[in-house]
């Protein structure tokens, strides 16, 4: 019993952590999240004296006609990502449950 409320305090103060460190980060509003694309480009532009407009890819990248499908694909992404995490962690814990019932 007293373990389960030691681990709930853990939690609240995580969680009353990341809270509280997010509201401190953006109640600045002067923070814009950029890429590492974009602040590598930058500063190798700003290093070389070339334009970052003049960097054409080797392979070009394709644009979705829409928002919409390319929320999509980041979904089926993220799902295919999960999907194969799950599989992997079930087999971790799976492998360790058969090892300690022996």
């Amino acid at each position: 019993m007293i373990q389960n409320r030691k681990l709930e305090l853990i939690t609240v103060v995580a969680v009353l952590g990341f809270v509280i460190v997010f509201l401190a980060v953006n109640a600045t509003g002067s923070h814009g999240f950029n890429g590492s694309d974009e602040v590598g480009s930058q500063k190798v532009a700003e290093l070389t004296g070339h334009p970052v407009d003049s960097f054409t890819p080797l392979i070009p990248q394709w644009i979705p006609p829409s928002a919409e499908i390319e929320s999509t694909l980041f979904a089926i992404q993220t799902a295919i990502g999960g999907v194969i995490l799950g599989f992997v962690f079930g087999y971790w814990f799976g492998q360790k449950k058969q090892t300690s019932s022996r």
